[in-house]
Formats: structure tokens, C-alpha cells, sequence
């Protein structure tokens, strides 16, 4: 099979690598030239467009920082949809909007191609090594068809139901995470404001009932300084506020989601929409003159999994 991937940043980039580094056909396109010529000179090959990808390739996979970016690369007169035919498979991997990957799936089913969004969960050090987890959403033939590519490019893949759904629970997945993050840095400052040791505090919620995959990711490379988890404002912004208009179109009465969005919101204008997102707690050490610094703790996440084959996550 031969698979084009666009979108070759922080997540799109290590995927990539995981296809190319398993022995698959892969062809490349980016907007950062540089980036594309890094992938050439392993061994795949370049596309002068997403119309010209889509053409020559099985299954094309796009991984890109926005729905409206997504759009654009589909719909133009250039974009992928204009060289999709009978048989050929589209991957939004992308986290987006479902209704808007519902409408792109319609116009490339109406080219007698498949569309499946398959968005990725577990952080970029996961999709560095291919053990990140992948939610699927489209019809079964579809995930048969691409699953042996999934389970090359992630640990953990569970076929969600219809095209739609995986980029609703990407969402959920993601406002959660967004929402432990603000949690961890107010009870940084908390417990450093009450004298206590941060390597020991780090300890204590790691062991506890407030342990998270984000404390035990995030944390780290906060009490590191670095604060580099490869995750900027402007996509928790994006991401949150895709959860807070999925709320509102259910008539779902949230009242945290307004809260998170409205702290990063201020994070990003106080510190730039590419600031690193876990430098949320900057907000806090600046209000109460500390910083918050552990030792020995790394300054950015490495997979220390071994790389093994994916498989089939079935829901109880």
C-alpha cells in the first residue's frame, strides 16, 4: 500500500517516521520545505501537491494544526479531493471538528473513496516510538483496510463507530487533559506556597488517588523547567473550545470547560499563542513570586517502551 501523509509537525512528523521506519511506501508534503527534504533523505519521496499525492497513493493521511487548515489542503483546487477515485482511503488525523470531518468525509465519498477520522492520543514521546493510542471512527471495511497501517503507526486502536466519533472522544480526551494540566499548576503553587519539597509532592500525587497521565508526563518536565511537552496555547485554546461548542450544541450545562478555556485564553495572550502549554503555571508563580523546580526530572518525555505491533482495543 502506498500512503502519502501532509503535515509533518510535532505529531504528523513522528508518524511519519513511524510508517517510513517500518518499511512502508511514503510519500511527504509540508509547507516547511526543510522538514520534507529531512524525510527525502530517508527514503520517501515529495509531493508537489495534495492533489498530485492523492493521485498516486493507496491511503492519504493528513495530520494538521487546524479545521480550517484541514479544509483548505481538501478542498482547493489543488487539495486532495481533486485527485481522490474509487478505492482510495482518506485519514484525518487531525484533532478537529466531527461535524466538519462528517462534511469533508461526504465530498470524498462522493468520489467513490473512503474516509475515516483517526485521531492520536498519548503524547508526542508515544508517537515518537509508534506507541501512541489511535481512535478510528468510519465504516468497518475501512478500518480493516487500514488497520495494519494504524497498528504500525500506535500501540492501542479502537474502532470508535462512524466517521465523527473519534474526533468527539479526541475532544473529550483532550479537554481533560487540558483541565488536569490547569488543576496540576494551582496545586504546585499551593503546596509550594505551604513549604513542601516538589520532588516529594511530585511523589505523593503520583502514588495517590490524584495521580493522572498528565502528572505523570507534564509534571516532569514542569518541575524540569523546560516545560517542553511539545504542546502549545493555541491548541489547548483550539482544542478546548471545540469541546465547549460540542457542549453547547448537546444543551450540556458545563461550568469547568468556560473555566479552562478562559485560563488559557489568558495564558496565551499574556504569553504568546506558541508558548508552550504547560507554562499555564506561569500565570501562578508570577501572582505569588515562586517558581516551581524539582530536581532530576527530564527536560523532555521519552518513550521508555520498546516499540512493539499495535492491535485492536474491543470495548467491554
Amino acid at each position: 500500500m502506498k500512503i502519502g501523509l501532509i503535515g509533518l509537525g510535532n505529531v504528523g512528523g513522528k508518524l511519519a517516521g513511524s510508517v517510513l521506519r517500518n518499511g512502508f511506501d511514503l510519500t511527504v508534503r509540508d509547507l516547511d520545505k526543510a522538514l520534507v527534504q529531512s524525510f527525502v533523505d530517508k527514503g520517501a519521496a515529495s509531493s508537489a501537491s495534495p492533489k498530485e499525492m492523492a493521485e498516486k497513493v493507496d491511503l492519504i493521511i493528513t495530520c494538521l494544526p487546524s479545521p480550517e487548515v484541514s479544509a483548505k489542503v481538501m478542498e482547493s483546487k489543488d487539495g486532495i479531493i481533486a485527485g481522490l477515485s474509487k478505492g482510495k482511503i482518506w485519514l484525518e488525523m487531525s484533532t478537529t471538528d466531527d461535524s466538519e470531518v462528517i462534511r469533508l468525509g461526504n465530498l470524498v465519498k462522493a468520489k467513490g473513496a473512503m474516509a475515516m477520522d483517526c485521531p492520536v492520543s498519548g503524547g508526542c514521546h508515544r508517537a515518537a516510538t509508534g506507541n501512541i493510542s489511535i481512535f478510528a471512527g468510519g465504516e468497518r471495511e475501512a478500518f480493516e483496510r487500514v488497520l495494519p497501517i494504524l497498528t504500525t503507526m500506535g500501540r492501542r486502536i479502537l474502532h470508535t463507530g462512524p466517521i465523527g466519533s473519534a474526533s468527539v472522544l479526541k475532544v473529550i480526551t483532550n479537554y481533560l487533559c487540558s483541565t488536569h494540566l490547569a488543576a496540576l499548576a494551582e496545586a504546585f503553587i499551593v503546596a509550594k506556597k505551604a513549604g513542601m519539597d516538589m520532588n516529594t509532592t511530585y511523589e505523593a500525587i503520583r502514588i495517590s488517588s490524584g495521580n493522572s497521565f498528565v502528572h505523570e508526563t507534564e509534571s516532569q518536565v514542569i518541575l524540569n523547567g523546560s516545560r517542553d511537552i511539545s504542546f502549545t496555547m493555541d491548541l489547548v485554546v483550539k482544542d478546548v473550545g471545540l469541546f465547549d461548542k460540542l457542549a453547547n450544541i448537546n444543551n450540556v450545562p458545563v461550568e469547568i470547560s468556560p473555566l479552562v478555556l478562559g485560563i488559557f485564553k489568558d495564558g496565551q495572550d499574556r504569553f504568546g499563542p506558541r508558548e508552550l502549554s504547560p507554562n499555564i503555571i506561569k500565570r501562578l508563580e508570577e501572582a505569588c513570586d515562586v517558581q516551581i523546580l524539582g530536581t532530576g526530572f527530564p527536560p523532555e518525555m521519552i518513550d521508555d517502551e520498546p516499540e512493539e505491533p499495535g492491535y485492536e482495543v474491543k470495548p467491554r
